[in-house]
């Protein structure tokens, strides 16, 4: 009798024989986008171990360190900062990896927000319909109107107007989350509503309700399995949309206080010190920002075309 293969191993002998996989490994692009990205991933979320300065801590800080340039391009510079300092005495490279690391988390997190909501508004505009449907459709409509920055911003201001400036500092990287998530929604919703519509018609659908399954029970176990693949297209994308709008916002003074460095903080404080000639402060956290966002979207080009089975 032949022996059984670990699960393990079959999943992986799976996953290696897929078109999808195959899809990866023949794009040279891709699979260069997808090392970038990996790398930007392990020193943000490692920082604390790989960065060679804690750049934040007050007690760590020397004003007599402030605004060294770079090793390379300056025989002034120290080899203690590789990447320079800014001109609290900052190091440009540790003030990366942390940035980038809060870019990510923002990102990531406002992307779970808009999934689940506007999965959730798709699912039962979709399946309900009527006058459901009319409203939440109508609600997007209107949301698109709008460029999502500015709904950012809108509900940024609120916030801003409901509770203290400290208040706000303290929870800003909640609000920036939440800001950003509610303007995202929208996507999600609109797609996943079009394959629910597709899909509810479908025999197992059907079958489903004839055995008496509640309408809750069909859409979570039935149909939403259906309708994921669209979903991870637009989350891949919306992630690298998400880390550019809190980056906006943090240049524009309206996301993350400077006590919590993402990479659009970190560009604004460049911005101030960039006329006196001090060009590495924004240049590389400029660059940092450019390379991830890249990455982010050509994998998720890559991604919608894999899923495509037309394209295939």
């Amino acid at each position: 009798m032949a022996m059984q293969q670990p699960a393990t191993t079959s999943w992986l002998h799976r996953m290696t024989d897929s078109d999808i996989w195959w899809s990866f490994k023949s794009s040279p692009t891709t699979v260069a986008a997808a090392a970038v990205t990996l790398f930007i991933f392990v020193i943000a979320f490692f920082a604390p171990l790989l960065a060679p300065h804690t750049p934040f801590d007050p007690a760590t800080l020397s004003l007599s360190d402030g605004l060294k340039p770079p090793v390379l391009v300056s025989p002034d510079g120290e080899w203690t900062f590789p990447l320079g300092t800014d001109d609290q005495g900052r190091d440009v490279l540790s003030a990366i990896m942390y940035g980038t690391r809060l870019s990510l988390i923002v990102g990531f997190a406002s992307v779970i927000v808009a999934m689940v909501i506007g999965i959730a508004l798709g699912l039962v505009s979709g399946y309900v319909g009527g006058a459901v449907d009319t409203v939440i459709m109508r609600i997007a409509d209107v949301q698109l109107t709008f460029p999502a920055i500015l709904v950012a911003l809108l509900i940024d201001g609120v916030v801003r107007g409901i509770i203290s400036v400290q208040r706000h500092d303290e929870i800003a990287i909640f609000v920036i989350v939440g800001a950003i998530g509610l303007s995202f929604w929208v996507q999600y919703a609109r797609t996943v509503r079009g394959s629910v519509l597709v899909e509810k018609n479908k025999e197992y659908v059907q079958a489903a309700r004839v055995i008496g399954l509640s309408p809750v029970l069909i859409m979570v176990r039935h149909v939403l399995p259906n309708v994921t693949g669209p979903v991870l297209v637009i989350a891949t994308i919306n992630l690298g949309l998400a880390i550019i709008t809190e980056a906006t916002l943090s240049f524009l003074g309206v996301g993350l206080p400077s006590t919590q460095p993402s990479l659009g903080t970190l560009i604004r404080l460049g911005n101030e010190v960039l006329q006196s000639g001090e060009w590495w402060v924004i240049v590389f956290p400029g660059a940092m920002l450019a390379a991830l966002v890249l990455a982010v979207n050509l994998l998720g080009d890559w991604l919608r075309d894999a899923l495509n089975p037309k394209l295939r």
